[in-house]
This record gives C-alpha cells, sequence and structure tokens, in this order.
C-alpha cells in the first residue's frame, strides 16, 4: 500500500469572518481526500475572534513584531477564542463539507509549548515531542485534524501560539507539504505585484525596505524558516480561492513559493 502524501494547511482566522469561505475551502479537501493519496492537517489561528473577545472583555491588546502580547489575565479569553469558539466554527462548516474533523490543541498534535520572550507574556514556541502526537493515527482513521494554536507546557500553563510557525511545526514533524492560505493572492513587491518565488536574500532586502512588514514579516520569515527544515518550497495563497490548493496539490505555479 503507497503511504500517503501529507499536506499541512493553516487557515487564517479570517476565513471565520467570510460567509461560506472555511465551508468552501473543507469541499475542496474532501475532494482531494476522495482521491485517497492525499491526507491533510489543518492548523488555524483566529486573531479577529481574539481581537473582538477582549475588546468586549475591556482589554486593550497589543503587537510586537506581528505577535499578540499575551497578558495571564488575557488567556482565558485567547484560549476560548482559538481551542473553543474559532476550532468548533470549522469543526462544524467541516462536517457539513462531509469530512470527519477532530479538534486538537497543539499538545494532542505531537508539540510541547514553552515561553517564548518575557516581554510577550504568555506567547509560545513550540517543539516536537518524540511519540506524544495523534495526527497519523487520527489520519489512519479517516479523520481531518483541525488544530487550534493554543499549546501547553511541562509546566501546565497555556501558551498563546503563532498559528504560522505551529503549522511549519507541525508539517516537520509529519514530514508534511506545508500551504498558508492567507488573505492575500501572494506575498507583493513594492510596486504591490505578485510574486511567483522569494528567497532568502529577496526576504531580508524587502523586510528591510519595509516592503513587507507586520504580520506577513512574520508569515514570511516562518514560511523561510519552515523551508530550510523541510528542504523544501513552503506556499503562501489565498483561502479566498480554494481552487488554488487545487492547484498548489497538482504542482501548479500559484501564490508564492518561499524557497529554502
Amino acid at each position: 500500500m503507497t503511504a500517503k502524501q501529507t499536506w499541512v494547511v493553516k487557515v487564517g482566522g479570517a476565513v471565520l469572518n467570510t460567509e461560506q469561505a472555511a465551508l468552501e475551502l473543507f469541499k475542496v479537501l474532501a475532494s482531494l481526500i476522495e482521491q485517497g493519496d492525499k491526507q491533510f492537517v489543518v492548523v488555524h489561528g483566529g486573531g479577529a475572534l481574539v481581537d473582538s473577545w477582549l475588546q468586549d472583555a475591556g482589554f486593550a491588546t497589543a503587537k510586537h513584531q506581528g505577535l499578540r502580547i499575551s497578558p495571564k489575565e488575557q488567556m482565558p479569553y485567547i484560549v476560548g477564542a482559538l481551542a473553543g469558539c474559532a476550532n468548533k466554527q470549522l469543526m462544524g462548516q467541516a462536517i457539513v463539507a462531509g469530512l470527519k474533523p477532530v479538534g486538537t490543541s497543539l499538545y494532542e498534535a505531537g508539540l510541547m509549548t514553552k515561553q517564548k520572550l518575557k516581554a510577550l507574556g504568555q506567547v509560545g514556541t513550540c517543539y516536537s515531542e518524540e511519540g506524544l502526537g495523534l495526527l497519523k493515527q487520527l489520519m489512519n482513521f479517516g479523520r481531518i485534524p483541525l488544530v487550534s494554536s493554543v499549546g501547553i507546557g511541562e509546566n501546565g500553563e497555556l501558551y498563546n501560539v503563532n498559528a504560522d510557525e505551529a503549522a511549519a511545526a507541525i508539517a516537520q514533524s509529519v514530514n508534511g507539504e506545508l500551504i498558508f492560505m492567507t488573505d492575500v493572492e501572494a506575498v507583493l513587491n513594492a510596486q504591490k505585484q505578485p510574486l511567483h518565488t522569494l528567497s532568502s536574500d529577496q526576504i531580508t532586502a524587502l523586510i528591510e525596505e519595509k516592503v513587507i512588514v507586520g504580520g506577513m514579516e512574520v508569515k514570511v520569515k516562518t514560511s523561510l524558516h519552515a523551508a530550510q527544515h523541510l528542504r523544501r518550497g513552503v506556499y503562501i495563497s489565498s483561502w479566498q480561492k480554494p481552487e488554488n490548493l487545487v492547484a498548489l496539490i497538482k504542482g501548479e505555479h500559484v501564490g508564492t513559493q518561499i524557497l529554502p
């Protein structure tokens, strides 16, 4: 029996704000799974939902280099939004699309988490823990893992992990191809034109020139790091066009490929 190719698909939480977007994406995944030679792990964030919950609770939010500063007192809301509401909303859409989803956090996906920087509060960085993850078993049972970017540390504390970094770590742990489905068609140059490929040197130059900033800077740096570890290209494309996913999996060139 031929081993199935694993694809890790990271979707931004903005998918939840767009009518039918998650459903259309999951319908595409369902059609690809039916072909029998591919399996998928979906990793998601939920920044807009977290913003809304924190605002409703009276908290101010701040970011540092694209990462949300996450004080301990905000974590119940961040965890509730990501691992609770966003995860279950996505599960609902996956079920409607005919999939059999299982919602998990990073721990069940085989990743432990530790604090990234004291100044960022409960922002975490994750690392693979041998023998911990259930992703392969879930996929063997015909289930599709939906992984929220909430991490748990050896100290039992909860952490908010950047979802792009989480997806990269998961791709590495399952030796999978990695696609970032974001709200832009591709990474853009200074003239707002899409870049088909990006190398390490180009990324450094575009960040220095302030062409790539904020969340996209985190995404591109994470993509480069993942590409170097996976030793193959990592893709950035748009969830607004689910057909892009089919094209990428067929080997067609859409969006931006980050080269190792």
